[in-house]
């Protein structure tokens, strides 16, 4: 969050910098298989609108990907990006002796990736009262402002597909769940296949999460990496200044600005500090950004 934070604040300072976009997975973006432009374009993006629980059965007729170490059903998430910070529980579900094993890759709105979970973040969680054998994995996720949607891409690869995962046993769960000696019985072992169920739970807020995704500002400035632009989409144009009043804000309401902006990025809560901060110069505000600024750095 802290790296969040101080890239907007880096982006306030040098509007015409191109900032940087963090990856805090657990590898960037660099790192996961490439995809190429006409496969993207071929996909259909299914929307997901926070708060949703969405379940996805990847069969044989989904979408498939078999290019590089990409290997069989794909799924395929569009998620808005004008909602706060986006918190994504991807589950899969092990089903008999067989589990899918995803990876995530993050793209922003202009189709670039931004962030990679590779499978390795998906781990086996022991099966519940309510709920099964399965991998599971959280995301949180903070869109740039000015965007509109971003979108998740779930695979598995070919490394996936050559592994297992071993489970727990029912009878040992359930003993250790209600306090009993556990047996000592073999564990089962779930092979990878590329087909399998997913859930995906989202809920939005008004705070920052720990992966910010795509640009802050929208920069005239060339990427660092080759952007992959599905269909004709362009760069969101930048957000007019705030007009200037005619007179100077009174010292009173400088300092409550100030204040409310402070309390607010302690809080985290970053949205609201910069709708004060756009509230504060538009009445005429001359210290609200530095306060901004300088609350971020500390």
């Amino acid at each position: 969050m802290k790296k969040n934070l101080l890239s907007l604040c880096l982006s306030l300072s040098l509007l015409a910098a191109a900032p940087a976009v963090v990856n805090a997975a657990q590898n960037d973006a660099n790192t996961a298989p490439a995809i190429s432009s006409q496969t993207l374009r071929n996909l259909s993006w299914t929307p997901l609108v926070p708060p949703v629980t969405q379940d996805v059965t990847l069969g044989t007729s989904s979408a498939q990907i078999n290019q590089g170490q990409i290997q069989g059903a794909v799924g395929a998430f569009a998620l808005p990006a004008d909602r706060g910070s986006l918190e994504i529980t991807l589950t899969s579900i092990a089903t008999g002796k067989t589990v899918y094993a995803p990876n995530v890759l993050v793209l922003d709105e202009q189709m670039r990736p931004a962030a990679f979970y590779p499978s390795s973040y998906f781990p086996y969680q022991k099966p519940g009262i309510v709920s099964s054998d399965r991998l599971e994995g959280t995301l949180k996720l903070t869109p740039a402002l000015g965007q509109k949607q971003i979108y998740l891409l779930v695979y598995t690869t070919r490394q996936d597909l050559s592994e297992t995962t071993q489970m727990v046993n029912p009878a040992k769960a359930f003993a250790a769940g209600v306090g009993n000696a556990v047996p000592d019985i073999p564990d089962p072992i779930a092979r990878h296949t590329p087909t399998g169920t997913l859930s995906l739970k989202v809920t939005a807020e008004q705070k920052t999460g720990n992966v910010m995704i795509g640009q802050i500002f929208p920069s005239s400035a060339p990427a660092a990496a080759a952007p992959v632009v599905v269909g004709s989409t362009q760069a969101p144009a930048p957000a007019p200044a705030p007009a200037k009043p005619s007179e100077p804000m009174l010292s009173d309401s400088e300092t409550y600005f100030n204040d409310a902006i402070k309390k607010a990025v302690k809080a985290g809560d970053v949205d609201k500090a910069l709708k004060l901060l756009d509230e504060a110069e538009r009445l005429g505000s001359k210290t609200a950004r530095k306060t901004f600024i300088e609350s971020v750095k500390h």
